[in-house]
């Protein structure tokens, strides 16, 4: 069985990574966590970083099978059904999503505008659930923790892993977000940790720590099991939980979290016009 190309697309707005899993046999694809531009201050949306991927998929004449999200990200919207209308394709996330979508409805009380069953989505994977890039394998690893909702893709020699992990210098994902929690997150990692070794690791993000200068998004199990400063092979669970719980009370939320959730919810579809032709979207004061 072939092993995947990998190519990632870097947003700097967001320190978002996106990536095109292609077939080198059968040039199918898929892409993992998109990102539809947003310009918070003047309510703007923008196609930029989408439009790369897409530029990408037809100069190398690939044909998208899947538009996969590892969750329901709150740095950045989804452009997942840009894309979809684009390159055709099955937009996919985790069977918990229902979840996601149940707390944050009633936050923007959305009432029985927004459908809480998933169904925006074409396709929900469970935990374990296998599917194909063309001759590519792949697995569903289910990694709660950061959300409730949160999936790895397992695909050939790699593995896709959203929010969970950072790279080495930087740890792991917060867990104060609605059904977070860091003993479940603490779990999830050891599933990672039981790939072997070499399996190279995918990332959503990388914030820059402090004493590095250069944007790295991929490593390996073996790195991560040796050295990550939040969670490797010398740190117990309680040790883990204990850091993590008073490292999440001094973060600030997300810059973008109340516009993201509302469309990512939604598999990156925008809110119907109202009766003036305006798309709008909520802020809830004083609630979060």
């Amino acid at each position: 069985m072939p092993n995947p190309i990998v190519n990632s697309f870097f947003d700097p707005e967001t320190s978002t990574v996106s990536y095109v899993v292609s077939d080198p046999e059968t040039r199918r694809a898929a892409i993992i966590d998109s990102v539809l531009n947003y310009d918070a201050a003047a309510g703007r949306t923008s196609t930029s970083s989408a439009d790369e991927i897409i530029d990408h998929v037809r100069e190398n004449e690939l044909a998208i099978d899947w538009i996969l999200e590892t969750h329901a990200h709150a740095d950045h919207l989804s452009a997942a059904t840009y894309l979809r209308a684009q390159l055709g394709g099955k937009i996919a996330i985790g069977e918990h999503i229902p979840d996601i979508q149940n707390v944050f409805s009633k936050l923007f009380n959305f009432d029985g505008s927004l459908k809480r069953d998933g169904s925006q989505f074409d396709h929900l994977f469970a935990d374990g659930d296998e599917f194909k890039i063309g001759t590519l394998e792949g697995t569903i690893i289910f990694t709660p923790g950061h959300t409730p909702a949160c999936i790895s893709y397992h695909i050939g020699d790699a593995v896709f892993v959203g929010d969970t992990l950072f790279m080495p210098d930087y740890g792991t994902a917060r867990c104060d977000f609605p059904g977070g929690d860091a003993a479940t997150l603490y779990n999830s990692v050891q599933r990672l940790f039981a790939l072997p070794d070499d399996t190279r690791m995918f990332l959503c993000h990388d914030y820059l720590p402090e004493g590095r200068d250069i944007y790295i998004w991929e490593t390996i199990v073996g790195q991560q099991k040796s050295s990550n400063i939040h969670i490797n092979e010398k740190i117990t669970k309680a040790e883990f939980v204990a850091m993590r719980n008073a490292r999440d009370a001094k973060l600030e939320m997300p810059r973008l979290i109340l516009p993201s959730i509302q469309v990512n919810i939604r598999a990156g579809e925008l809110p119907e016009p109202e009766d003036n032709g305006t798309r709008y979207l909520k802020i809830p004061l004083n609630a979060v």
